[in-house]
């Protein structure tokens, strides 16, 4: 059995908790794409657990993988799982021997580019991570991978290649002197062998290492299920997204084949649970056609919002941008993922407001839009068709879930009905708080068991 969790908008979703409940049925979790700049936070009992690289199933006990279509900063990695560590936690992670390393030197790049899009259209607010720089080398092949760092001559080697490149981009197209970088030592083959040679040592040491499809297919023939759990959100997808506002990797569901090298006809088998949160935020640039700013009292209303739903970033710290829920870009994500299912979160933050609202559709030059437009140019000039909904209630949501569903305040529930006719998928869970109680669920995708009997 394997079940595909997915952000439907733009990240940010609640994908970790979904990732956490339900981890608990699920034998291992893998990650099949993106880098730390992924933020997942997983609270259990009132501990929080910030991860951006380990697979949210760790909480739970789990063997967490890597795939080979992830990129692995070993800095961020070993700094988690040693944090866990402290946290009285014993995670068991594998990583792909044929992932791809984040490496000092794509950090820098990544600022530099971005630092010089800054003053065009071009700036897409990266998280600055280096993941983009990464997938570049990767497409490039030029990248180093897991199993580079495991050989001290191969990763001579490989440095010894990219490096003089690297130099030369940031010297000769940028005009930035290596003297004047903050960590000049990150075009330094030396240094960067010692350092990632010593990683790939740990790696040996403690058995990290996998080749992906082979550890995941026999481990499904011995009967464990699987759980993928997809980084960031739909549409920032490389090539179904916003584009240029785009990650450089594929969250959505098709891209757990590729990033694991798990067989498509087993996996197709599974279910796709789309995590949606009540509302829409969005960190850094591009449109957002529902976004509340464009009066003093909208941005009095994103300002509640964000801070009762805690729309700050994981990774970044970076506060979001918020809006009404968008259903043209949740068609598409519907349509691209092909959803079984589908997680409502943070319901509980809309409670209490004045109004709710939903855009139903666009406007643009006269016409209806049901789904967002290709160009990031016409999304922009997309005015959203809004639609009301009768506001709910606020109320004690922890008594809410320890009831269930039918307990949720009737207009909650005319919301969520709404949202499973139009994107054609029912609704498997409801989010109604951080910690792992606080989700109702109807459905458990691993076993099909639908605990409400009115369903």
């Amino acid at each position: 059995m394997t079940v595909t969790i997915v952000g439907s908008q733009l990240g940010d979703e609640g994908k970790g908790a979904l990732v956490d409940r339900w981890g608990g049925d699920a034998d291992i979790v893998v990650r099949y794409q993106g880098g730390d700049n992924a933020g997942h936070t997983v609270v259990e009992g009132g501990e929080e657990y910030k991860l951006s690289l380990v697979p949210s199933g760790a909480v739970r006990g789990k063997i967490g993988v890597l795939g080979n279509g992830c990129v692995v900063n070993p800095r961020t990695l070993f700094d988690e799982i040693d944090s866990l560590h402290e946290q009285g936690l014993n995670p068991d992670v594998r990583v792909a021997e044929r992932a791809h390393v984040i490496l000092p030197y794509h950090r820098v790049l990544d600022g530099i580019e971005e630092t010089a899009k800054a003053d065009s259209d071009r700036k897409v607010g990266t998280t600055g991570r280096g993941i983009g720089p990464t997938y570049e080398d990767k497409a490039g092949r030029r990248g180093v991978r897991i199993a580079d760092l495991t050989d001290e001559n191969r990763l001579r080697n490989r440095l010894e290649y990219v490096i003089p490149q690297k130099r030369a981009i940031v010297e000769n197209l940028y005009d930035v002197a290596l003297s004047e970088l903050e960590t000049p030592e990150a075009f330094d083959v030396e240094a960067l062998v010692k350092e990632y040679a010593a990683y790939g040592d740990r790696i040996t040491e403690t058995g990290m290492a996998v080749a992906c499809s082979q550890f995941l297919k026999r481990r499904h023939v011995q009967g464990d299920s699987i759980l993928f759990e997809g980084a960031q959100g739909s549409m920032i997808d490389v090539d179904h997204g916003n584009y240029p506002y785009v990650t450089s990797s594929n969250p959505t569901a098709g891209a757990a084949v590729v990033g694991s090298g798990f067989g498509a006809a087993v996996s197709e088998s599974g279910e796709v649970v789309g995590i949606i949160k009540a509302y829409l935020s969005r960190v850094g640039e591009g449109p957002l056609p529902t976004e509340l700013d464009a009066t003093s009292r909208e941005r009095d209303l994103a300002e509640s919002i964000r801070d009762d739903g805690g729309e700050f970033g994981t990774v970044t710290g970076r506060p979001r941008r918020i809006g009404w829920l968008d259903i043209p870009m949740l068609r598409h994500a519907a349509n691209v993922n092909g959803f079984t299912g589908l997680v409502v979160n943070h319901v509980d933050v809309l409670a209490g407001l004045e109004q709710v609202k939903i855009a139903e559709a666009y406007e643009l030059d006269g016409q209806r839009l049901e789904t967002p437009p290709v160009t990031t140019e016409e999304w922009l000039a997309c005015d959203p068709v809004l639609r009301s909904f009768e506001p709910w209630p606020a109320v004690n949501w922890r008594e809410i879930a320890h009831e269930g569903y039918e307990a949720l305040p009737a207009q909650t529930k005319s919301y969520l009905e709404y949202l499973e006719s139009e994107l054609e998928a029912s609704v498997y869970a409801v989010g109604v708080g951080p910690d792992r109680t606080e989700t109702i669920e109807r459905v458990n995708p691993f076993n099909q068991h639908w605990s409400v009997s009115s369903l």
